[in-house]
C-alpha cells in the first residue's frame, strides 16, 4: 500500500527521496514525509497532509539537507490522513525515525505496554509503536535494536529505520510487503517498488520475508531476523526509466492504455514458434511430463487479475480440455480448498506482492500443488515461491487502475492454455499454427481499436452524467463486462455492475430506464458455432434493454449490420478468434471509463481510497 524510499551515499538525499516518492505516489497519497540526517547531526523531519506537492512545498519553505535519509507516501489504514499521522514517525527522544508499510496487528497491546513504561504517543497510527520499540531496545547499535523490535511485532510490515545515535545507516526489514534494495556507485537505495529508484540504478535485489538489510555508505549487508547472514541474487532490471514517465500523455492511465499493443507483443515474443505453432515456456521447474499429468487448474487472483483468471478459465478449458476453478485470493485459504499433486495452481499478480494471492499460493503449496505465477515484476515474492513464472513484459504500470497488465495477463493465459493443450496432446500442430497466427495479429488489431479514440471521447461526453451503469456479456465475454464495470467505478466513482446477459430476467431488468447506460459485449467469431449462438442470444438481450428504454452501447465486430440496427451507440473491433476477443474488447471499455472520469473531474491516476499494490489483507 504505502511507499518507502531511502538513500545512503554522497549526493544530497532530499531530491532523490522526493523523486522516488513521486514514482511511488500510486501506492498511497493521503500524506507524505521525509527524514534526513543534517550537518548538525540531527534528524530533520518534514511531513504534509495530502498529495506529495504539499510535502515539496513544506521542504521549499523549510529546507533540509543531508546525504542519507528516508521518505514515505501513505495510504491510511490506522489513523486519519492528517499531517500528525503522516510518516516518518519518531520515538520520544527524536533519535529514532521509522517509515512503515503494512499493519501491526498487536499495536494496541504494545502501545499499552510502552505507555506503562513511560512512553508518550502523539499519533493514531500503529507505526508509532515501532519507533518506541526501537528506542526501548536501542543499546548503541541500530541493527540490533530493529532486530529485537521486529520479533515483538505481529502482522505484516516493511520498515526503514534511521537513528541520529547510529548515523549514516538505514536498517530495512521485510515481513510481507515488498522491499527492494538498489546497488549504485558508492550509493545505496531502499524502496517499495522498482520505479522509485530505477533512474539511479538497474541493479537490485528483493528482500524475502524475514530479511533485514543494513545500508551504509560502504555497502549493504543482509541477515535474517535471527542475525544469520543471507544472500539474495541481484537482478538487472531491463525497464527503461522513461517508460515510467507520462511521455506527453495527460495521464499515466491513458499512456498505459496506448502501450497495450507493445505489451501484448512483448509478452508473446520468444514464446511462440510461428512455423510450428509450438509454445516455449522458460523459467520453469515444472517438466513437460508434469504439465501433461495435471488434471485440473486452479487460478487465484484479486481484482482485475481475477477477471483475467475468469477469461483464462475459458481459454484453458477450450485449449487443453482441463477443468479450471477461479478463486479470489482473499477467499481461497479460508475454505480448506481441495487440491494436490495433480493440480496446477496459477497465481496472477501484477506486482507479485499481493498479500492475499501470496497467502493462497503458500496454502496451495502446503497441499502439494505445483504453483505457476503470471507476474509483471521480476524477482517479486510470488515468482520466487512459484515453480515457474510467465512474466508479462508490460513494463511499469503507474496508474492505479490496471490496463496494460490486464491484457498482458490475458495473453499469458492464452499462451499457457496452448502449452497445456500441446503437453496433453489435445492441440495438434495444425491447430497450434492457426492459433499462433491469430495471436500474432492482436497487436495490430489493438492499434486499430485505439485509433478510434475520438469516438470514446464523444461517448464519455454524452454519458458522464450517469449515476449508474450496467455491463452485460455472455460466455468468455462476461468477465470483460465485470472488468469494464470495475474500470468505471474505480476511476469515475460511478456505480456500475457487470452481469451475465442471460441473467437479466433474474433481477437486472428492474434497473433499466431511459437514464441507464447498458454496455453490451456483442462480438462474434464467424468461424465458431458456439460464438454465433451466444451472439444471437445477446442480440435478444439488447432488444430487452431497448424495450425498457435503456441506452445501449454495444461493442461489436466490424461489418456487423445487425447490432447497428438496434443499439444506440456501436463501438467496432476487428474480427478475431473468440478466445482472443477479450483482449480487444476491454480496450474500448478502458477508454470509455477514462473519458467519463476526465469529464467528471476525477483523479484518473490516483482514484480516492485505492492504492496500486494491496500488500496487506
Amino acid at each position: 500500500m504505502c511507499g518507502i524510499v531511502g538513500y545512503v551515499g554522497t549526493r544530497k538525499a532530499v531530491p532523490i527521496i522526493l523523486e522516488g516518492l513521486k514514482r511511488l505516489e500510486y501506492r498511497g497519497y493521503d500524506s507524505a514525509g521525509l527524514a534526513v540526517y543534517n550537518d548538525e547531526n540531527r534528524l530533520e523531519v518534514r511531513r504534509a497532509q495530502g498529495k506529495l506537492r504539499n510535502l515539496e512545498e513544506a521542504v521549499r519553505q523549510s529546507p533540509v539537507d543531508g546525504t542519507f535519509g528516508i521518505g514515505h507516501t501513505r495510504w491510511a489504514t490506522h489513523g486519519r490522513p492528517t499531517e500528525e499521522n503522516a510518516h516518518p514517525h519518531r520515538d520520544c527522544k527524536g533519535d529514532v525515525v521509522v517509515v512503515h508499510n503494512g499493519i501491526v496487528e498487536n499495536y494496541l497491546a504494545l502501545k499499552h505496554q510502552l505507555q506503562t513504561e513511560g512512553h508518550v504517543f502523539k499519533t493514531e497510527t500503529d507505526t508509532e509503536v515501532i519507533a518506541h520499540l526501537v528506542e526501548k531496545n536501542f543499546k548503541g547499535n541500530l541493527e540490533e535494536a530493529v532486530r529485537a523490535s521486529v520479533k515483538e511485532l505481529t502482522g505484516v510490515f516493511a520498515l526503514a529505520v534511521v537513528s541520529s545515535s547510529d548515523p549514516n545507516k538505514i536498517v530495512a526489514a521485510r515481513s510481507g510487503p515488498p522491499v527492494v534494495i538498489g546497488i549504485g556507485d558508492n550509493e545505496y537505495f531502499v524502496a517499495s517498488d522498482v520505479p522509485a529508484i530505477l533512474s539511479h540504478t538497474r541493479d537490485m535485489f528483493f528482500l524475502a520475508d524475514g530479511d533485514m538489510a543494513i545500508l551504509t555508505s560502504g555497502g549493504v549487508r543482509l541477515s535474517d531476523f535471527q542475525g544469520r547472514p543471507v544472500n539474495r541474487q541481484i537482478s538487472h532490471i531491463l525497464w527503461d526509466p522513461i517508460m515510467a514517465e507520462k511521455g506527453g500523455y495527460k495521464h499515466f492511465m491513458l499512456k498505459e492504455i496506448y502501450e497495450q499493443p507493445r505489451s501484448v507483443k512483448d509478452t508473446t515474443l520468444g514464446r511462440v514458434g510461428q512455423e510450428t505453432g509450438r509454445i516455449f515456456l522458460d523459467e520453469m521447474d515444472i517438466t513437460p511430463a508434469e504439465f501433461a499429468r495435471f488434471r485440473e487448474v486452479k487460478i487465484i487472483a484479486c481484482g482485475t487479475a481475477w477477471h483475467a483468471g475468469l477469461v483464462g478459465k475459458f481459454m484453458i478449458e477450450k485449449l487443453a480440455g482441463i477443468p479450471v476453478e477461479v478463486d479470489y485470493g482473499s477467499e481461497f485459504r479460508y475454505r480448506n480448498p481441495i487440491l494436490g499433486p495433480d493440480t496446477l495452481t496459477v497465481v496472477i499478480s501484477q506486482s507479485g506482492e499481493t498479500a492475499d494471492t501470496l497467502a493462497a499460493q503458500r496454502e496451495a503449496k502446503l497441499k502439494g500443488s505445483r504453483t505457476l505465477a503470471i507476474c509483471n515484476v521480476v524477482g517479486s515474492m510470488v515468482t520466487r515461491e512459484a515453480a515457474g513464472t510467465i512474466y508479462t513484459h508490460a513494463g511499469p504500470e503507474i496508474g492505479v487502475a490496471a490496463t496494460k497488465t490486464f491484457t498482458a495477463q490475458l495473453t499469458a493465459l492464452f499462451i499457457l492454455g496452448m502449452y497445456l493443450g500441446q503437453a496433453n496432446r489435445r492441440l495438434d500442430e495444425s491447430a497450434s499454427r492457426c492459433l499462433v497466427q491469430e495471436l500474432l495479429q492482436i497487436p495490430a488489431k489493438l492499434e486499430s481499436v485505439l485509433s478510434n479514440d475520438p469516438q470514446y471521447e464523444t461517448l464519455g461526453r454524452e454519458l458522464h452524467h450517469a449515476t449508474d451503469a450496467l455491463y452485460l456479456g455472455r460466455g468468455i465475454h462476461f468477465p470483460i463486462a465485470l472488468e469494464g464495470a470495475l474500470k468505471l467505478k474505480e476511476i469515475s466513482y460511478v456505480h456500475a455492475e457487470g452481469y451475465p446477459a442471460g441473467e437479466m430476467k433474474h433481477g437486472p431488468n428492474a434497473l433499466i430506464d431511459e437514464k441507464l447506460p447498458v454496455v453490451v459485449l456483442a462480438t462474434r467469431d464467424p468461424n465458431n458455432d458456439e460464438s454465433r449462438i451466444l451472439y444471437e442470444k445477446t442480440l435478444s438481450n439488447i432488444q430487452e434493454v431497448k424495450a425498457r428504454e435503456g441506452i445501449v452501447v454495444a461493442v461489436a465486430t466490424q461489418g456487423d449490420p445487425e447490432v447497428h440496427k438496434i443499439a444506440d451507440h456501436v463501438i467496432e473491433i476487428p474480427p478475431c478468434s473468440e478466445l482472443l476477443a477479450p483482449i480487444l474488447e476491454i480496450v474500448p471499455l478502458q477508454l470509455l471509463a477514462y473519458h467519463i472520469a476526465v469529464r467528471r473531474g476525477c483523479d484518473v491516476d490516483q482514484p480516492r481510497n485505492l492504492a496500486k499494490s494491496v500488500t496487506v489483507e
